[in-house]
């Protein structure tokens, strides 16, 4: 099956978050079991240095309200995959990929360019698969612009919600870029809202695990579009998220300090724990759990519990913690104050920095996600890869991935709470340092249980490929 997949970031080219990595894995596993999928992202200034390997396909003007530019289309081959780079130096070669004041102008400009790619391209797509805000206008555009030429009557398209918080809202003048008369299918409170306009557009729509999906249709977690979801319920689809096995093995990963397997798992956690923790001139014990965290610092990663929780921790048990991400400055600079309080206990790096990470999931034996609302999640599955444990809350794809440790009956993958409470929270923290520290055996049946949890990418491709047949079968 012919598939363009339209996404504002991929990695390693362009990364903010989840739907980079998604971006990358998901086309190559799609790939690998029959389909052709090519993938376009905008040209940022980060694509400079592989322009000597890129090839030429064309150029489009794009009209958009009173305006036009024009656009250059790269394509870059790494044998079955394929990425069109959409090239235009004044929307796209800014210093960051979001945040400005023309951001409804910016992806707009995407978007039109990705449906003007199709009189491009050799093979029509069947499906074009839009993901988030920036690329959620394309179903519209197709139906109001594009139906009537040969090459597009077919096209089908699929929306994929990785994160409804962010659903690029503007100001009703934004309404001039679609290029017809006013239309309340792109309004929502008064506003332009570019997800809400794809929500009601697309063939179908899916979110990124089975869990979220419903949460979504709900006032709590639907941030004002549960309404518009519940409307396409029976188009609504949730698919669990998955990672590359050959990018986070153990075994091989070329980032960390020892390489190991579940045969020598606790030397190998032990030393890359010790060098890691020796960098910021922490010295650990094979007795010390190392506790990590690895993500955005924002209130949706569930950092507030984190600060009223993380202080009694360190004075009261004998974990070390090392900690990752920038964001917010209250909690980087919260971060920073627990590394200049507790300089012996705790690490902070203050950025992102991929091959650190690979360090940490390798070096650590708990792993923080607290989140007020996650619609997967990549972190949790990682840890697992690596035998690291992780702390979750029961929401979204969370709640999919981990299975809550039962002291009972010795089953489980990781610790899990719901109630967003400091108290339980902490409580879960102990639980598992003190499994860690005093019953080493069911420590390791944990960890071994983790380790067999499969969330590698065949299974997301599949169930992606089922999910295409059923558009294209409009069944």
């Amino acid at each position: 099956m012919n598939v363009l997949f339209a996404s504002s970031e991929v990695f390693p080219f362009s990364k903010t978050g989840g739907l980079a990595d998604i971006a990358s894995f998901l086309p190559k596993a799609l790939n690998k079991i029959g389909h052709n999928v090519i993938t376009v992202t905008p040209y940022y200034p980060s694509i400079a240095k592989y322009h000597n390997d890129l090839v030429y396909l064309g150029t489009k003007t794009i009209y958009f309200g009173l305006d036009n530019t024009k656009v250059n289309y790269y394509e870059l081959s790494d044998g079955d995959n394929k990425i069109i780079f959409v090239q235009n130096q004044h929307y796209f070669e800014r210093d960051f990929f979001y945040g400005y004041e023309d951001d409804d102008i910016r992806f707009m400009v995407f978007s039109y360019a990705v449906l003007e790619l199709v009189d491009i391209l050799k093979d029509i797509p069947q499906i074009i698969h839009v993901n988030d805000w920036q690329s959620a206008t394309i179903p519209f555009l197709l139906d109001r612009h594009y139906r009537y030429r040969e090459k597009y009557q077919y096209i089908h398209t699929l929306l994929t919600i990785h994160n409804l918080q962010y659903q690029g809202s503007f100001g009703l003048n934004s309404s001039r870029l679609f290029n017809v008369e006013f239309d309340y299918t792109y309004v929502h409170f008064n506003s332009v809202n570019y997800l809400k306009t794809g929500i009601e557009t697309a063939t179908k729509i899916n979110t990124v695990s089975p869990n979220y999906r419903n949460e979504i249709m709900t006032e709590q977690f639907g941030f004002t579009l549960d309404g518009a979801l519940r409307k396409r319920e029976s188009d609504l689809s949730g698919i669990l998220n998955g990672i590359d096995l050959e990018v986070f093995d153990p075994e091989k990963d070329p980032s960390i300090i020892k390489n190991y397997t579940s045969r020598n798992l606790k030397l190998g956690k032990f030393t890359n724990k010790k060098e890691l923790m020796k960098n910021f001139d922490i010295k650990v014990t094979k007795e010390q759990p190392l506790i990590s965290y690895i993500g955005r610092l924002a209130v949706q990663k569930g950092i507030n519990l984190m600060k009223e929780v993380l202080e009694d921790v360190i004075n009261n048990s004998n974990a070390v913690f090392m900690f990752l991400g920038s964001g917010d400055e209250e909690y980087q600079n919260y971060f920073q104050y627990l590394r200049n309080k507790y300089p012996a206990k705790v690490a902070y790096y203050q950025g992102y920095n991929e091959d650190l990470a690979h360090k940490i999931y390798a070096a650590s034996d708990i792993f923080l996600m607290p989140s007020e609302f996650e619609p997967c999640g990549l972190g949790q599955m990682i840890s697992m890869r690596y035998g690291t444990i992780p702390i979750v809350r029961e929401v979204g794809g969370l709640k999919d991935s981990v299975v809550p440790y039962n002291k009972y009956n010795n089953t489980g993958t990781g610790f899990s709470f719901y109630d967003q409470n400091k108290d339980v929270f902490k409580d879960k923290i102990f639980e598992a340092i003190n499994l860690f520290n005093n019953e080493p055996r069911k420590w390791s049946e944990l960890i071994r249980r983790a380790l067999n949890e499969n969330f590698g990418l065949e299974r997301m491709a599949k169930e992606y490929s089922n999910l295409y047949k059923k558009i294209i079968g409009g069944k």
